[in-house]
């Protein structure tokens, strides 16, 4: 019984153990719901999981489903950083423990009763859960908003290095505040439209209605609230990072302000986006350009600290070109969690804007369905990108060392890039092939596709092993973890 109690406080009380569970939980999710996929439906593996779990899936109710699917793993993604904010951002003990709690019963009850309801019969107690679960997660946010707040005297900054405002305010605690604050009113804004439903409203998948002259107030309010919830998902886990390198200095004192008041411009745009749909957008953009320069000063930093690091730690005072080169590329956790923000600007910030500046002169003269595909693959591709830091982030965390380290890093940098550039192709194969000639391009873009993502996948699968095989053991590593933590809340 000792055992069993030892393992559950590991999994429910230490960070470790609660991302653990919570990107377990995803990567379960995914696994089991990818193969409903339209290629795996064409392999005839959507046919046989439907057939064994005895889903029952009535092609009507498809945006709905999805849309249930979204939150649920929007939901889990959400508590895994606040897992991380909680323990990267001081606040009292009591105030960790209530918000990690709620935010775990918060997706849980999500996940679980959301997909039950969606995918195995309607049963309405189902869908009562499933909001339940939204609801905690809401009040976990109310909660963490409370305990990031920055204006107390004991969190003011006392190390002038790192960005403070009048009163020696921690600017970076602030913007923790403000993503925190944008998120719980962006909720507002998506859960008012979902308070229709059943009432005028059906449930649609907005990349569907882009082409419709017009969008209802709640349509607006949907396609507002998806946009914003994953930029403010990206904006999180770039603080986290910025926590986990330490960010201080120069560059620290601008990237700071430049995150607050970016957040809060396109946050205000998403919410402009039902009133004023025509110049919304132009906020976004205004707001973007602010989060992403922010985002450039944090990956100049820290590529910088991870080579005077490194070659502090090799005692090299006066390196070489190809040493500091060298240096960058030592640690591919660390410098794949940067290095995915500066690909981004390739793979979803470039061709976006290219697509919103050209888009009646080019993007409208093609067919609807490739549009379609670009928006699709553009909020997906900006998912796994946040999903690849938050694996570096973990691994990093869980304590992975040496080959395994240098094996898991650079499979997830190599396969989810090479995924990535796979799909910009297949997204903008209109601007250099016509429709009669494209099947070959297509059939390379979808194979380079598969392979990169499967070998995250499998990746991640091996990650997930090894600390589920670990957990089994009476002196794994999740002891030893459990009883550090145990000797800090002592000390």
């Amino acid at each position: 019984m000792q055992a069993i109690t030892d393992r559950f406080k590991y999994l429910f009380r230490l960070t470790k153990g609660l991302a653990l569970v919570g990107i377990a939980m995803v990567a379960l999710t995914t696994a089991i719901f990818s193969t409903l996929s339209g290629p795996m439906a064409e392999w005839g593996i959507k046919d046989i999981s439907v057939r064994l779990l005895g889903m029952r899936l009535v092609e009507a109710e498809r945006e709905g489903r999805i849309v249930m699917l979204y939150h649920s793993i929007a939901m889990a993604v959400i508590a895994i950083e606040v897992y991380f904010i909680t323990a990267l951002v001081p606040m009292k003990d009591n105030q960790r423990l209530t918000i990690n709690t709620t935010v775990t019963f918060g997706y849980l009850f999500t996940m679980i009763f959301g997909l039950w309801f969606g995918y195995w019969g309607h049963n309405w107690i189902l869908h009562g859960l499933f909001l339940l679960g939204l609801s905690l997660m809401l009040f976990a946010g109310i909660t963490l908003s409370v305990a990031l707040w920055p204006w107390r005297t004991e969190y003011r900054v006392t190390d002038r290095t790192y960005a403070h405002g009048p009163g020696e305010i921690d600017l970076e605690r602030t913007a923790f505040f403000t993503m925190a604050l944008a998120t719980l009113g962006s909720v507002i804004v998506g859960a008012i439209p979902g308070s229709y439903f059943g009432n005028g409203f059906e449930s649609f998948l907005a990349e569907n209605v882009i082409r419709q002259p017009h969008k209802t107030p709640l349509e607006l309010a949907v396609i507002g609230h998806l946009h914003i919830m994953l930029v403010l998902i990206a904006v999180a886990i770039m603080l986290v990072v910025s926590r986990w390198f330490d960010f201080r200095g120069a560059l620290h004192k601008v990237a700071m302000p430049l995150t607050i008041w970016g957040t809060l411009i396109i946050t205000l745009g998403a919410w402009l986006v039902v009133p004023f749909e025509a110049i919304a957008h132009y906020i976004i953009y205004a707001g973007s350009t602010l989060v992403m320069l922010a985002a450039l000063l944090l990956v100049i930093y820290g590529f910088g600290k991870l080579i005077r690091d490194r070659l502090a730690e090799q005692g090299i005072q006066k390196a070489s070109l190809g040493q500091k080169f060298a240096a960058l590329f030592h640690d591919p956790l660390k410098f794949g969690s940067l290095w995915q923000m500066v690909f981004m600007n390739f793979t979803t910030s470039g061709p976006g804007i290219f697509m919103a500046v050209e888009l009646d002169k080019i993007i409208r003269q093609w067919p609807g369905r490739e549009e379609r595909i670009i928006l699709t693959g553009h909020w997906h591709m900006l998912s796994a990108i946040i999903a690849t830091i938050i694996l570096f982030y973990f691994a990093d965390l869980a304590g992975l060392k040496g080959k395994a380290r240098q094996w898991l890093g650079w499979l997830i940098i190599v396969g989810s890039d090479i995924a990535f550039v796979a799909v910009d192709i297949f997204e903008l194969k209109r601007l250099f092939i016509g429709e009669a000639s494209q099947q070959p391009l297509v059939d390379w873009t979808m194979l380079f596709t598969d392979l990169g993502l499967g070998t995250v996948v499998i990746v991640l699968a091996a990650l997930m092993i090894w600390r589920l095989v670990d957990l089994f053991k009476k002196n794994g590593r999740w002891k030893q973890e459990l009883a550090e933590a145990a000797q800090e809340v002592s000390q």
